[in-house]
């Protein structure tokens, strides 16, 4: 029996990250650009107001608030975050990295992984918020008012080369070549360093972020894999942005 299968299915989980090419920073420069971030995402929702220092348990966390953000304390955890070869010296183009979370139990919680000051070519730096997957917060925060706040804090912290907010199961069954820079998202932002966007068709809106660069929200409602409008629209986006030239490796800022 022969036909085309059909895609694979995947729990349909939903974050947003920024991603940008090599850039040397110190640990105190990404403990700055994470602090700002903490305090814009504190503006989005009650949720993202209140984060913890990593820990061996979540009990423990609690007693370690990183709210509000101190610089000091976030340039520590940079610093023990450094890539090194076991017993071997610090790596030092790899950067820096941590994760953390807001304390939430059973899917219903946001967590936050950061790697910064990597100026390696063969790895991206990048910051991703894991966003909750059931629950009265992720319905409150997998809307686009929400979201378009949370990207547009990214941007304004990271300055990223792109980012998205969006279905990690899109992602999963509709995945990018190696050569291309981004997957596609609910929400996609292209720096002004890739390119123009071309006008696209609706119900996509095409925002400008500061001078820095297009936020494109595909749809007004939560974007879906169970939506089959939702793919079409979104493929032929990327056909869209493919044909404009955005599709190109991401250069170093």
């Amino acid at each position: 029996m022969t036909g085309k299968s059909e895609p694979e299915s995947y729990p349909e989980t939903y974050n947003a990250g920024a991603y940008w090419g090599p850039r040397k920073e110190s640990p105190e420069e990404c403990a700055r650009r994470t602090a700002t971030f903490l305090n814009l995402l504190a503006s989005c929702d009650p949720l993202l107001a209140q984060w913890y220092k990593p820990a061996k348990s979540r009990k423990d966390a609690r007693n370690a608030p990183l709210m509000p953000p101190d610089v000091p304390t976030l340039t520590e955890l940079f610093r023990r975050g450094v890539n090194r070869e076991k017993g071997g010296p610090i790596i030092e183009q790899l950067g820096f990295r941590f994760s953390f979370d807001n304390g939430g139990t059973g899917g219903d919680y946001a967590s936050l992984r950061i790697n910064g000051g990597m100026y390696s070519e063969a790895v991206s730096n990048h910051c991703v918020l894991s966003l909750p997957s059931k629950g009265l917060n992720a319905g409150r925060l997998l809307t686009t008012p929400v979201l378009t706040d949370v990207v547009r804090g990214m941007v304004s912290s990271w300055e990223p080369d792109w980012a998205l907010a969006g279905s990690s199961a899109y992602r999963m069954q509709y995945p990018e070549p190696d050569s291309a820079p981004f997957s596609l998202g609910w929400f996609t932002y292209l720096s002004i360093r890739l390119g123009t966007v071309p006008p696209l068709p609706a119900p996509v809106r095409i925002e400008q972020v500061e001078d820095k660069g297009t936020l494109i929200i595909l749809t007004p409602e939560r974007f879906t894999v169970a939506n089959p409008e939702h793919i079409t629209l979104a493929r032929r986006v990327r056909e869209l942005l493919a044909r404009a030239g955005l599709l190109r490796p991401v250069l170093s800022p």
